[in-house]
């Protein structure tokens, strides 16, 4: 490869150029070439439309997308949970880099743990996903709460709750890490109360098909099991033809015995956004080895969610 600089296309926000400018360094350290980070405005970053409104999948990757076909950018970083399930033919997965913290997270008023929230108190979040798990746990454990629909940065967001507007507002750990602020995280969800979307906490590092060279050095940065977990949490993401706004929660993670893994454990969880309907299940099985053996697991969770009346949970579906 030519010393010429890599020009690798992120988002605008805070939290993109954030974890853009992580990879970068990475990408530099591999390859020894400088990396430039190239601003691109998608329409999920324009739009005040709630993401239920607009559809959610690819509002914030299309541009990125078009970036890459057009050669404009080498490379892209997306948030994975952002990701559409399809795979277009001209660009590749190059590298799926070790997954952060997956769950969701509270940042509530007085320090204020998720049950110990007040009567009545507005809970704010952008995601139909939070929005019926965490309807579904208060119904079932006697708590009464409200969930707003809100949109905006994490700025925004965080500032919602500090204004009084909100007692508190569920945000992604990942996101919060990477940008430093962690620290003002009140309750991390366990993922028995909330499920995390499909991928999230992981991110994805995309380029052109054709571009071998530079597939096989991001492919350095890439987590064999943090890409075998989200393949089947995207697969049954896909099974279930959802979009990436819908009400889908998914994990995969591993069952150890001491240090030796034994087996890969997928959740996913399906729910009305009022908390009233919910089809939750999960499988148990080998590590799967293959990126099709990943797919299989998601789906075959997905046929079972189907079973139990899944379809007729998450209002339109994707197709």
């Amino acid at each position: 490869m030519s010393e010429k600089a890599l020009r690798l296309g992120t988002r605008r926000s805070k939290l993109a150029m954030a974890q853009s400018g992580q990879v970068a360094q990475a990408v530099s350290q591999v390859t020894g070439r400088r990396v430039e980070l190239v601003e691109i405005t998608t329409y999920g970053d324009v739009s005040r439309e709630h993401l239920a409104q607009i559809g959610g999948t690819g509002v914030f990757v299309t541009a990125l997308r078009d970036a890459l076909l057009r050669g404009d950018v080498d490379f892209a970083v997306h948030s994975l949970k952002d990701l559409p399930t399809t795979q277009p033919e001209d660009l590749v997965l190059a590298a799926v880099p070790l997954r952060e913290d997956p769950r969701d997270v509270i940042v509530a008023r007085d320090a204020l743990k998720f049950t110990d929230l007040p009567r009545g108190a507005r809970i704010g979040t952008g995601s139909p996903r939070r929005m019926a798990q965490l309807n579904a746990f208060a119904r079932s454990h006697g708590l009464d709460i409200e969930t707003v629909p809100i949109r905006g940065n994490v700025d925004t967001r965080i500032g919602y709750v500090h204004k009084g507007e909100l007692d508190a507002v569920v945000l992604a750990a990942a996101g919060l890490h990477r940008i430093g602020r962690i620290d003002e995280v009140t309750d991390f969800l366990s993922v028995d109360t909330v499920l995390p979307a499909p991928g999230q906490g992981a991110l994805a590092i995309e380029c052109a098909a054709d571009n071998a060279d530079l597939i096989a050095a991001l492919g350095e940065l890439d987590d064999p099991f943090t890409r075998v977990a989200v393949t089947a949490e995207r697969s049954l993401l896909a099974a279930l033809e959802a979009g990436c706004s819908a009400p889908v929660g998914a994990l995969a993670d591993l069952l150890a015995d001491g240090q030796t893994v034994k087996e890969m454990r997928l959740r996913g969880v399906v729910g009305t956004t009022d908390g009233t309907r919910t089809v939750q299940l999960s499988t148990t099985g080998p590590v799967p080895d293959t990126h099709e053996g990943a797919v299989a697991f998601g789906r075959e969770l997905a046929a079972d969610m189907l079973a139990q009346g899944a379809a007729g949970l998450m209002g339109e579906r994707a197709h």
